[in-house]
């Protein structure tokens, strides 16, 4: 197996031209590199990323951890973050938390050791410890997503609150007063803010909300399905429902369709986030989309920023906060 000796004896330069060439190309002549090049490709020399690693201290890797790796808005994520990486000459690696702080400490502790040049972090806990553990993670972070109380990193997401709000304005609009709500878990920023938004919306038009059209759905595709069951045996029901997240929504349409409900001249239905084949469910559902091709963007520029200049390294943490996008469907009907 050929080796950096073997490009720097045919080139006729020394070791540490070679490495500098292959690290750093601009730092050397063209005619050197030229020279070096050549000799790579003739001995065959391929470059050891391990090597390179401890050498400079940090690899051209970037971690990116989230909860679930099969979300499409995770997947949509990491595209514009790889492809923005690549074309700074760094590459990802995806891992996945399962939404469990215990194995993302695990995943990140694991990236550090790996020596990743950044991370991208989807935060799954929001208590004291966690707050201290992302806190003192020694690599450039940036946070998506979920937005912790207490934690000093640079954040992206979306409005939350005002998706809420739009699709609550929007049944309102239709004649709609008893509107359900089926939610996140509380401790998630995503949820409570998508709820707020709801009760904030609800509470501006002076229509007071059922307590029993709140419903815990988990974020999850079973949990949703027993709020939407529970909603849907009241003796009052609701005329609409609104689902915090994509699994929850789609729950909902299901339970409506093994009621015998029809939606929506039955029940309306309106929901957060988008889903892969959406245009074709029947009906198609209303719903707020969040722009995840421009998150995941501003994610990648960040994170290059603070790894590859000292100014962006020293830069105090910011927020970037996107406006959700509103996508009428037939799934929302007036009264």
């Amino acid at each position: 197996m050929a080796t950096i000796r073997d490009v720097a004896k045919l080139a006729d330069v020394s070791v540490s031209t070679v490495s500098l060439a292959l690290s750093n190309p601009g730092r050397v002549s063209q005619k050197t590199l030229e020279r070096i090049r050549e000799a790579v490709q003739t001995v065959g020399y391929v470059v050891d990323p391990l090597a390179q690693s401890l050498a400079r201290g940090r690899s051209r890797m970037i971690g990116l951890v989230v909860g679930n790796v099969g979300n499409p808005f995770f997947g949509d994520i990491r595209r514009e973050l790889e492809n923005y990486a690549i074309e700074h000459d760094h590459f990802v690696l995806i891992t996945d938390s399962s939404g469990k702080p215990d194995r993302e400490r695990a995943l990140v502790e694991h990236l550090s050791g790996l020596k990743v040049a950044g991370l991208a972090l989807a935060p799954s806990g929001y208590d004291q410890a966690y707050v201290d553990f992302v806190q003192n993670i020694k690599m450039p972070t940036v946070c998506f997503d979920q937005k912790v109380a207490g934690i000093d990193r640079d954040f992206v997401g979306s409005d939350n609150r005002l998706a809420g709000a739009m699709l609550t304005e929007h049944l309102l609009q239709l004649g709609h007063r008893r509107i359900a709500f089926i939610a996140g878990p509380k401790h998630m920023h995503t949820a409570s803010e998508r709820l707020r938004g709801f009760m904030d919306t609800m509470g501006s038009a002076g229509v007071e909300v059922n307590p029993n059209f709140i419903v815990d759905g988990q974020f999850t595709r079973s949990a949703g399905y027993e709020a939407a069951m529970r909603l849907l045996v009241q003796p009052e029901r609701p005329t609409a429902i609104i689902g915090a997240n994509n699994a929850v929504a789609l729950a909902a349409l299901q339970a409506m369709q093994e009621l015998g409900f029809n939606c929506p001249d039955d029940i309306s239905l309106a929901m957060i986030d988008d889903v892969q084949w959406s245009s074709v469910i029947t009906p198609r559902i209303t719903m707020v989309i969040q722009d995840t091709l421009k998150l995941g963007g501003i994610i990648a520029r960040r994170i290059l920023h603070r790894i590859m200049s000292p100014e962006g390294a020293a830069d105090p943490a910011q927020d970037f906060v996107l406006s959700p996008k509103f996508v009428p469907g037939n799934s929302c009907k007036k009264l």
